[in-house]
Parts: structure tokens; C-alpha cells; sequence
């Protein structure tokens, strides 16, 4: 029993460790997509979180064991026409980089087949990304959302820049782009998650653990060191709770998802909200340009980060 509780407890360093190594976002992989001739057959580059040689050819991408973040960046085989798509980029800050999101519009047009435009948010989260993406349908489930974690930080620090506040755009492959004259904002949100699944393979959870912040206003110079505090239990009568935190069900405007151990892709069922002792089974990262809704954002709307780490 005591070898095996300190296994666990070096497992946990270990994910906290990459983390925050991971989260300087010094380490970057070049994609080479080829794009179909149907849309103009353009050379597009998309970017990961990895080391290594330019990875050249229309490959859907497998990160490796170990990665804690993925930028949501992904190449699209929909009826055969491939098309690539990027809103995460490196740039470089002192001998290192650091990531840009961008909330960005990306237009599709085939003559007598596609002529679209589809609005894609800039956004980092921990877990995994679904290539090639085959449609826009149920967009949520092409994420699977979270990494094993049973730990239980303070909260997390970083880095960012902000430009934010563009008027939200509509628009997706089944409704016509539309202006919603409303203001878009960054977001920085960490859940932690109790997780468990039945027999017939139905993800539920309870809220352990809950940090969000908003970014209201823009930040043209970086703000150093920021803290956000993670806080346990049921926050939903704190001053700083907002209905974008709220529980998040099956069929909700934000729905998570996980494999579950059927390798099925599944809503996670947030049902209620943990005590504050509770051990966590799952930590969600989620930081964007945007508020996350799909197909929604302030194009234009932009939000770097830098140093990203656990706080114990």
C-alpha cells in the first residue's frame, strides 16, 4: 500500500512537472497540408505542441503519449475536398515562444458544391483532437476533453496579451453568417472532475474543483505572473460564479466530451457538484479567444499565453 501511494504521488509530480514544462510552449511541430484542388489546392500549415521535422503530406495527426495540450488546429477530410485550419500560432518571445489564439473566419467554396463560411476559435485544452475532422456535426465530440490528474493545486499562473471585446459572428456550415452585435471575450477556464462510467458506457461527473476567469479588457502589454485560484466544491453561490460555469449536462450549450472504455466518443454527464474533500479523476484546461460556443466568435479577437503552470 505505501509503495503503491507513492507511485501514485510521483505520477501526479510527474503530470504537474509536464504541465509545467509543456505549458512554456517553447516546443512546436510544422504540419504541411496540402489542400484540395477543388478549393484552390493551397499549401496550409498547421501547428502542434511536439519536437521534431516538418511532417509533410495530408496525415492525420496522433499526438504522442504524454502531451498534456493540443491547440485546435486540424485538418478536415469532408467528402473527400481536405482542408486545413489554424488559429493557434507560435511566436517568439526572448529565447522561447509563446502561443497566439485568434478567433478567425476560414472560407470553403467548391462552384455547384460548398460555398461556406464557418467561424473557428483560437483555443487550447488538455486531452486529444479527432483527425481528419469529416463534418461539422455534434463539434464538441471531435475533442476528447481532459487528462487523469487526482491532485489538488491551488490554482494556476501565466502569462498573456488580450484583444478582445470584437462583435460576435454566427456562422457554420448549415446557418448563414450573422452578425450578433454583442462583444466576444477571452476565456481561462480549469476544471476538475470526479469521473466515473456505467455498464452501458455513460460518462458521469461531479465538479471537484473550479477556476474561470474572463478577459474583459484588452492587455496590449503582458501581464506577468497572474493567478487564478481553483476553488473545491459547489461554487454556484460565489460572487464570481457565472452561468458559463454552470454543471455541464449531456445536450447543454457547452457539452463535454471523453472516450469512454469502449474507445465511443460520449458526453461527460456533470451531474452535481463534489464535496470539497473529493479527489479529483480529471483536470480540463480550456483557454480561448473565445467564449466557446461552436461556430460562434469576435473574429479578430486575440489571446496569447505564455508559462502556464500548476500552483501547489
Amino acid at each position: 500500500l505505501l509503495s503503491a501511494t507513492i507511485f501514485d504521488a510521483a505520477a501526479q509530480n510527474t503530470t504537474a512537472e509536464e504541465i509545467n514544462r509543456q505549458g512554456k510552449f517553447d516546443n512546436w511541430i510544422v504540419r504541411e497540408i496540402k489542400e484540395s484542388g477543388l478549393i484552390g489546392g493551397n499549401t496550409k500549415y498547421l501547428y502542434n505542441f511536439n519536437t521534431g521535422d516538418t511532417i509533410r503530406g495530408n496525415i492525420p495527426y496522433d499526438a504522442p503519449d504524454g502531451n498534456v495540450f493540443i491547440p485546435t488546429n486540424v485538418m478536415a477530410d469532408v467528402l473527400g475536398i481536405i482542408k486545413g485550419s489554424n488559429q493557434v500560432f507560435p511566436e517568439e518571445r526572448g529565447d522561447g515562444f509563446y502561443a497566439r489564439l485568434e478567433v478567425m473566419e476560414e472560407a470553403v467554396r467548391v462552384i455547384g458544391i460548398i460555398n461556406v463560411k464557418v467561424i473557428a476559435q483560437g483555443t487550447i485544452v488538455t486531452g486529444e483532437l479527432y483527425e481528419p475532422i469529416k463534418d461539422t456535426k455534434s463539434p464538441y465530440s471531435k475533442l476528447d476533453y481532459g487528462i487523469p490528474f487526482t491532485d489538488k493545486p491551488k490554482g494556476i499562473k501565466y502569462d498573456y496579451k488580450a484583444d478582445v471585446g470584437h462583435e460576435r459572428i454566427r456562422a457554420s456550415s448549415s446557418s448563414p453568417r450573422k452578425a450578433l452585435g454583442e462583444p466576444d471575450f477571452a476565456h481561462l477556464i480549469v476544471f476538475l472532475q470526479k469521473r466515473w462510467e456505467d455498464e452501458d458506457g455513460n460518462i458521469y461527473a461531479k465538479r471537484v474543483g473550479t477556476a474561470y476567469k474572463k478577459i474583459k479588457e484588452d492587455a496590449p502589454e503582458w501581464i506577468n505572473g497572474e493567478f487564478l485560484e481553483i476553488h473545491y466544491g459547489d461554487v454556484s453561490g460565489e460572487p464570481f460564479f457565472d452561468p458559463y460555469i454552470e454543471l455541464r449536462g449531456e445536450g447543454s450549450d457547452l457539452e463535454n466530451f471523453a472516450k469512454n472504455s469502449k474507445g465511443k466518443s460520449t458526453a461527460i454527464r456533470e451531474i452535481g457538484w463534489a464535496d470539497a474533500n473529493e479527489t479529483p479523476t480529471h483536470l480540463v484546461f480550456w483557454f480561448s479567444a473565445s467564449d466557446g460556443k461552436a461556430f460562434h466568435g469576435g473574429v479578430g479577437n486575440k489571446l496569447w499565453l505564455d508559462n502556464v503552470e500548476i500552483v501547489y
